[in-house]
């Protein structure tokens, strides 16, 4: 499901940017900044990058399903869990593009402020599971932004932290479990 909301962030954003750019080319990317051997992705040069900071559950009390005062659930089921996930929008334009960056980035902010909740009402194409999600701009200060930045890549790009609350996750979300692969191992060594 976590998937399933920032595709589903990204997605929305770039249909925003393509109307506003009568243009048929995705602005926004779902991507990692470095790929695991520390060199930049190579799909998101003149992108805004959407990813994942982290997911935290949501401290607030929880209301009970449907007014109970208590919640009873049945032998081997679980409440579900209330998650909010920091999505970072991220402006990654080369050289001369700088000012492209913070224009595009200024659209990102302009739309996330014009319809910060995404429900099936305005975006009815929205993973069923998730009910809503309502973006909210989190405020770093300078030194919780360095530090940030010093674990994403080392180099600051221009870019926005947003904070989507409530995606609530069910235990009976889970409909199957795929085993890790594992290298086998050498049979008869020493034997």
């Amino acid at each position: 499901m976590i998937a399933s909301a920032v595709t589903h962030i990204a997605s929305h954003l770039n249909e925003f940017l393509k109307r506003g750019m009568d243009s048929n080319e995705d602005v926004a990317v779902v991507s990692n900044i470095l790929e695991q051997d520390g060199t930049i992705a190579a799909h998101i040069n003149n992108r805004l990058v959407v990813f994942l900071v982290n997911v935290e559950k949501d401290g607030s009390p929880q209301r009970p399903p449907n007014g109970a005062r208590g919640a009873i659930f049945r032998a081997g089921t679980y409440p579900p869990v209330y998650l909010n996930l920091y999505v970072m929008i991220a402006a990654h334009f080369a050289g001369g593009n700088y000012a492209e960056s913070l224009k595009f980035l200024s659209h990102a902010v302009s739309f996330f402020q014009a319809s910060p909740v995404l429900d099936h009402s305005n975006t009815p194409e929205m993973d069923a599971r998730i009910d809503r999600m309502v973006l909210d701009i989190e405020n770093l200060s300078i030194q919780d932004l360095s530090n940030l930045w010093g674990v994403l890549s080392g180099h600051y790009l221009p870019s926005v932290l947003y904070k989507v609350r409530m995606m609530a996750f069910d235990a009976d979300d889970i409909s199957q479990l795929t085993p890790m692969i594992r290298k086998p191992e050498s049979a008869g060594v020493g034997d």
